[in-house]
């Protein structure tokens, strides 16, 4: 699993069936303390109902569609729960 912070949200007029639905939103991964930007920015599908400043944990690949009830779903990320807080 990886940290970030939500930046914004994606509107998609067109989408396949199977993302009818979802929400994507814009994510900036961070470092493993949440306080350093790290990497270019990746969308994600909200199965967490985040919002903008919200710092959540997604996933990537294959494990990207287990939140959702559809057999197959095309993902690439997905946020799969929200951050209280970091302890290190």
């Amino acid at each position: 699993m990886n940290i970030a912070k939500v930046i914004g949200r994606v509107w998609a007029t067109q989408k396949l069936p199977d993302l009818e639905g979802l929400k994507f939103l814009v994510l900036q991964p961070m470092a493993g303390t949440g306080e350093a930007p790290m990497g270019d920015f990746i969308v994600a599908a909200d199965s967490q109902q985040a919002g903008p400043g919200d710092v959540v944990f997604y996933v990537t690949s294959k494990e990207a569609s287990f939140p959702f009830k559809r057999e197959y779903t095309a993902l690439d990320a997905a946020i799969v729960g929200h951050v209280d807080r970091i302890d290190t």
